[in-house]
């Protein structure tokens, strides 16, 4: 049998193509001069780049110390938007007529490329090596998508090669801090799992949990994931400690329930959490901030309702099939 070594077309690609686009956005802002937070926004920006494009090349020191200077770049509020640009709207609405429901073609693509891709490139081999790392295939797939996307949308739009990072970086600047957000709290999420926060929640289930109860501990660990989302404002943060706390050692070992379907439920139940707090402000927050609206909190209003009904469905079908 052939050891199959080489990966042709590597994640790290796209992660750099992803710190180009950074690079150029911070750029950009540090020759706008009426930038409301010119210097910061610039130096915020390019940190990122610099992670995205040598984050694997540096000692973890200095890319610890890359993300403490982002943190206190948002926290001491010199990140920005740049100043609100006049829009035509009488322009707008006669590019919205001329392109219909073509506007959705490169949207749809990308989702198409990304779910194929996903299925496809990880049994796809050449000249003794993979195309892909089958454990990144679906982030090589989406990044194919999204280059797909844009190449459909540049004759279907008419727009110039400069359009795409104009509108992109704008966009970038408006969503700011917020963009990182999931990230760095998935990451304090395995920080909470390697500080042992799984045990501490593992022995206080123990005391509330009684003896032959593996419905409870389903409405346990799925209100677990759900408060802990809420609080963290990520259920990626919250699923290795609830995870690790309360599914593996009662739900799956204890009462032997099937680790897949706990883990699919125990995220939906997370997922939940996601859609009524204002920790995940890249969700909740900036959206109303983009649509202008007056109550920044009305998306998580509307989401209350649904969210409540999904986390019972999720909670019944999880007691119903995990145990199967």
């Amino acid at each position: 049998m052939t050891l199959l070594l080489t990966t042709w077309l590597p994640v790290e690609a796209f992660h750099a193509l992803a710190g180009v686009i950074l690079l150029c956005v911070a750029f950009s802002i540090a020759r706008d001069r009426d930038h409301p937070r010119r210097i910061g926004s610039a130096a915020f920006w390019a940190l990122l780049a610099l992670t995205f494009l040598v984050g694997r090349k540096l000692p973890p020191p200095l890319v610890g110390g890359c993300v403490v200077a982002l943190v206190a770049l948002a926290a001491t509020k010199q990140v920005g938007a740049p100043r609100r640009v006049a829009i035509d709207g009488a322009a707008r609405l006669a590019e919205s007529l001329r392109l219909r429901a073509r506007l959705l073609w490169p949207p749809l693509l990308l989702a198409l490329v990304a779910a194929g891709g996903a299925l496809l490139l990880p049994r796809i081999t050449w000249e003794g090596g993979r195309l892909v790392d089958p454990k990144q295939a679906t982030t090589v797939a989406l990044g194919l998508g999204v280059v797909a996307a844009l190449l459909l949308a540049l004759p279907l739009t008419r727009a110039g090669p400069r359009a795409p990072l104009r509108a992109g970086g704008r966009l970038l600047q408006e969503l700011g801090w917020a963009l990182i957000l999931p990230q760095m709290l998935a990451a304090l999420g395995g920080i909470f799992a390697k500080s042992g926060v799984g045990d501490v929640i593992a022995g206080g289930a123990k005391e509330l949990l009684p003896d032959g109860a593996p419905l409870l501990a389903v409405v346990l660990y799925c209100g677990g994931m759900t408060l802990f989302t809420v609080l963290m404002g990520n259920a990626f943060a919250a699923f290795p400690v609830l995870t690790l706390g309360i599914g593996i050692p009662f739900i799956v070992q204890q009462y032997g329930g099937d680790p897949a379907i706990m883990g699919a439920f125990g995220m939906l139940s997370g997922y939940c959490g996601t859609l009524v707090t204002p920790m995940a402000a890249n969700f909740n927050v900036v959206p109303a901030v983009l649509l202008e609206l007056d109550d920044r909190h009305a998306i998580l209003k509307v989401q209350a309702p649904f969210a409540a009904l999904c986390w019972l469905f999720n909670v019944m079908a999880m007691g119903a099939l995990v145990y199967r």
